[in-house]
């Protein structure tokens, strides 16, 4: 079986794997992609294939790890026809005014196979705005950052695999975060509209501030640089943050969490700050502006660093690591990057 014909999951006996649940452990990670640049490189036999089985049916980590390499490479294929393609169809639908974005979101429930009450859960997960923020009025792809300038003077930096909607009315001035982080920095409106940032978590009223919005998938964050922002959650809970403090909130529940991160700025000009950060949470960082994986071994993701990274330049980033860390850097394949113990 070569690595471009695999099934998308592995029976193992009676138990079936897939690529979704628990993490595989960095050593099966590490050994799926030496046995996957084999069969990339066509030069394994029929023994390696054999070896690959026995292989997979070791530990079930085995097989998860080799699910996960192969969907990391299908990142990097042409974007397939189907399910995705059916969605834009029914966003642009919704960009021309055609529809509302209600109906059109209506639609792609039915259209990806949620009943009517699966829908009504359906609709407050990230699914929706994942969805719009296909084509979404500005977006950014994976590395990408863009800098925009609002009707009001505003600006608006959009940071990697981004998307956000701009609303400006007689009334309002609303963004809507679907997808990534911003940094926002408000201009003084002499219609005194108000100023929103919308998530599917909440609004945060901007009151004169220069501050950053962060979407996961379980939460917002926020941190604040200059003025205040007001937090008002999907729940009615509300939170004032004021300059120099940091915040996060869900649809349920909203939170301080200390000092702005000054790192949540660093971002707009194209760096990333670390102050004594593990070395696993920066490398994630700056995984996030790189399509393919990065694995760190456990035995050094603890490791401390210090310094200002590039967001463009994964090899100068790694190499400044390197120079400073008793570490190495792999690449078995050109997607597949690992950091280990020199």
């Amino acid at each position: 079986m070569s690595a471009e014909h695999l099934d998308p999951a592995l029976r193992l006996g009676d138990h079936l794997v897939s690529a979704s649940g628990t993490n595989a452990d960095f050593a099966s990670l590490e050994q799926a992609a030496e046995w996957y640049a084999l069969f990339r490189g066509a030069r394994a036999t029929e023994q390696d294939h054999q070896a690959w089985q026995t292989w997979l049916r070791e530990r079930p980590e085995h097989a998860k790890a080799w699910l996960h390499i192969e969907s990391v490479s299908k990142r990097f294929d042409p974007l397939r026809a189907g399910g995705r393609e059916a969605a834009l169809v029914g966003v642009r639908v919704a960009r021309k005014g055609a529809v509302s974005r209600r109906r059109v979101l209506g639609g792609m429930g039915a259209m990806f196979g949620v009943g009517a009450l699966g829908w009504l859960a359906w609709r407050h997960t990230a699914m929706p705005d994942i969805l719009l923020a296909w084509a979404a009025d500005h977006r950014t792809g994976v590395g990408e950052r863009r800098e925009l300038q609002l009707a009001d003077g505003s600006r608006v930096w959009l940071n990697t695999d981004s998307a956000l909607d701009v609303d400006y009315q007689d009334g309002i001035r609303r963004l809507r975060l679907l997808a990534g982080e911003i940094l926002v920095d408000t201009a003084r409106d002499l219609a005194r509209r108000p100023f929103y940032v919308d998530t599917r978590f909440g609004r945060m009223q901007a009151l004169g501030t220069r501050f950053a919005v962060r979407l996961t998938d379980d939460q917002t964050r926020l941190d604040v640089f200059d003025g205040a922002v007001a937090i008002r959650n999907v729940a009615g809970v509300t939170l004032r943050v004021e300059a120099g403090q940091q915040a996060h909130f869900d649809a349920d529940a909203t939170a301080l969490d200390g000092a702005a991160d000054r790192a949540r700025e660093a971002w707009s000009r194209g760096v990333v700050l670390a102050d004594n950060l593990p070395l696993k949470v920066l490398v994630d960082e700056l995984g996030r502006y790189q399509r393919g994986h990065i694995g760190v071994a456990p035995e050094v993701a603890d490791m401390t660093v210090m310094g200002v990274y590039p967001v463009d330049d994964l090899d100068r980033a790694l190499a400044m690591l390197t120079r400073t860390l008793p570490i190495r850097v792999q690449r078995p394949l050109p997607w597949w990057t690992t950091i280990g113990a020199r």
